[in-house]
């Protein structure tokens, strides 16, 4: 059996444990391969969205994704141990825990924050490079607004409010755009003068997020500056103290007393691939403690170690420069690198050559605005603030779906726009629950009521022992028909056959109006018509068909809809009573007024059942409800079959 220990569960190391999981089963190779993946935690945390969680605008765990879930049902040992050295020689990884034997290993331990040697930088700073790193930021955030406010010094209240970032590159423009997006909300909790706090992001470079273009690195600049915050590029730091930081300027050196610098600076490869200068093949080590490797992403010197992520250093073919040390990175490194692996594991298969082609690059100022340059090379294109943000979060769910499948799009959904406070997202705040929940119940028992009643009538008016459908399917149609063409279709029995059984209190002779008549591809009819009551339906042909051909006028196939259509009303009137599986009895709800609108239409009386059904799927049955109890116990036990929890079919 071949052992294959991924090291690292960021980005890379969890992509490139899924796709040879994948391989290895679709070649049907599980008892041929042994798959490994440790890392120091037992979850893998989206780095990308630390700056969230800092600056308090999504919870902690919308970061935090447990490797349990990830590689449940996927034949994947999932290990929790700190790998301190490799001995590649005799194939074995050295942890605190434990030895790891290894046929195959993948370097994918990630990066660290690089701090250049500037005196106090590591021990003054706070870095934003891991999940505790997000936490400990948020809490000294808030405790920093908690002490100015109970403090009389003018100036000290000014340093604990004296916030400064280091590095304008993406992540530092990310954490300070955040940043200066909670800042009104803090200062309006705390009573505190906004003109008090000062945001400052500092950067030895010309000008911010210099990956991208000019105008758009000027656009970012400039929104940064219209949320008040002071920009001081082209500015080196010298020292970080416990309670200033120091800088080089044009008029000499400025120390300002601060009680918070995050530092986002750069990056630098983790401890353990830094570690191993054995896999340089005796080059010189590359930039920042990168592994070098060959077009197959294997280490240079070690046909048995391959890297992936941000451990890669790799000039492509055309190139001037090493591959970038971001997601997209990981992304396209991991396909390649399993590929490979398992086609060196079984001799049988052509290895893929690492040629990378990135589709961009995305940054966002804060839950409100961004900037993005997209496309593929020679092809690049820049979107506007709505749009970018709008791809970036299409982005983040694409990723979503391949690490943890609708679970994870669920709860990105809920913590990125559906729970938000504060309007702080790009579409502000109109999709966020504010609502109690208890405000629907009223609704939910009408809506209810409502369903039973109409069942109940259907029973009483004789639905379930003969074939009625026909009257009622008819009928309609020709009250429609009386309206669009009354010279062919006269107002007659069937119209006020029609008009009693949709409940509509028309007299024969009221005027008929059409508001809509559109033929769509000769396949939708579209109607909006008037004649004592407003009317709207959309007539599907092929719909059409199969009801004349197959139900309408066939005895049984009538009875058998009819009795569909009296159990469902009763039994959603009875679960929307009792809030029992409210979610699914409101999508059965709308379900029921669809199919009322492609066949007999709906009328003004009734109209409001389709949103009410709409509003039931989210919340109603969370309070004074069987929901309550039951949808608790059932999302346990969901969750545990084994089928549901490989393909994500649950959420949290």
């Amino acid at each position: 059996m071949k052992k294959i220990v991924v090291v690292g569960a960021g980005y890379a190391g969890v992509l490139i444990a899924k796709h040879l999981a994948k391989r290895i089963k679709k070649l049907k190779k599980i008892n041929d391969f042994s798959i490994t993946i440790i890392d120091r935690h037992p979850f893998h945390t989206m780095l990308t969205e630390l700056h969230e969680v800092a600056a308090g605008r999504v919870e902690e765990d919308s970061i935090r994704i447990g490797l349990d879930k990830i590689f449940s049902g996927r034949g994947v040992n999932v290990v929790s141990d700190e790998i301190y050295d490799v001995d590649t020689k005799t194939k074995i990884i050295k942890g605190k825990q434990a030895e790891y034997a290894y046929d195959y290993m993948v370097v994918a331990a990630g990066s660290k924050p690089a701090f250049f040697n500037i005196p106090g930088a590591d021990k003054f700073t706070f870095t934003l490079w891991s999940y505790e790193d997000a936490i400990k930021l948020r809490e000294h955030i808030f405790n920093m607004f908690c002490k100015a406010a109970t403090e009389q010094d003018e100036e000290k209240r000014r340093e604990y409010l004296a916030f400064y970032v280091v590095g304008a590159g993406f992540t530092g423009v990310e954490m300070m755009g955040e940043l200066a997006e909670y800042v009104p909300v803090l200062c309006e909790r705390f009573g505190i003068d906004p003109k008090l706090v000062r945001l400052v992001e500092v950067d030895i470079l010309e000008r911010v997020c210099t990956i991208l273009p000019p105008k758009q690195s000027d656009k970012v600049a400039n929104r940064l500056k219209k949320m008040g915050v002071t920009l001081l590029l082209k500015t080196p730091v010298s020292e970080v103290g416990e309670d200033s930081i120091s800088y080089k300027s044009e008029g000499g050196s400025t120390s300002v007393k601060t009680r918070t610098v995050i530092w986002t600076a750069g990056v630098e490869g983790a401890d353990l691939p830094t570690n191993l200068p054995e896999l340089s093949d005796g080059e010189t080590r590359p930039l920042r403690g990168r592994i070098a490797t060959d077009e197959y992403l294997r280490a240079k010197g070690e046909p048995s170690v391959y890297v992936g992520g941000d451990n890669i250093y790799y000039i492509a073919e055309g190139e001037k420069n090493p591959v970038p040390q971001m997601v997209e990175n990981a992304e396209a490194s991991s396909k390649v690198v399993a590929h490979n692996i398992i086609a060196d594991a079984l001799g049988n298969g052509e290895k893929q050559k690492y040629a990378p082609k990135f589709h961009g690059v995305m940054v966002c100022v804060g839950g409100r605005w961004g900037a993005c340059h997209l496309g593929l090379p020679g092809k690049f294109f820049s979107l506007p603030s709505f749009f970018a943000m709008l791809s970036k979060h299409f982005v983040n769910m694409l990723y979503f779906l391949e690490v943890l499948g609708w679970n994870k799009i669920f709860s990105y959904l809920k913590h990125e726009f559906f729970t938000i406070r504060d309007k702080r997202s790009f579409v502000g705040g109109h999709l966020s629950n504010r609502s109690p929940s208890f405000m629907l119940v009223p609704l939910r028992m009408f809506v209810g009521f409502y369903w039973l009643r109409e069942g109940i009538l259907k029973v009483m008016e004789g639905w379930l022992n003969g074939p009625e459908l026909l009257d009622f399917w008819k009928g309609a149609r020709d009250w429609y028909a009386s309206i669009l063409n009354p010279v062919v279709a006269e107002a007659g029995e069937a119209v006020v056959d029609a008009v009693a059984s949709s409940t509509v209190a028309a007299a024969a002779s009221a005027p008929a109006v059409t508001y809509i008549d559109w033929n769509i591809f000769g396949i939708f009819r579209v109607l909006l018509v008037e004649q004592g009551e407003l009317a709207f339906a959309v007539f599907f042909r092929p719909l059409d068909w199969f009801m004349e051909n197959f139900v309408i006028y066939s005895t049984p196939m009538s009875n058998v809809m009819q009795w569909f259509i009296v159990l469902s009303e009763i039994l959603v009137g009875l679960a929307l009573l009792g809030g029992l599986f409210t979610t699914a009895a409101g999508a059965w709800s709308i379900f029921l007024q669809s199919m009322f609108i492609t066949s007999t239409g709906i009328y003004y009386s009734t109209w409001w059942m389709l949103f009410a059904g709409a509003a039931m799927m989210f919340g109603a049955g969370r309070v004074l409800s069987l929901d309550y109890y039951v949808m608790p116990l059932l999302k346990k036990w969901w969750a545990r079959i084994k089928p549901i929890r490989r393909l994500y079919l649950y959420h949290d």
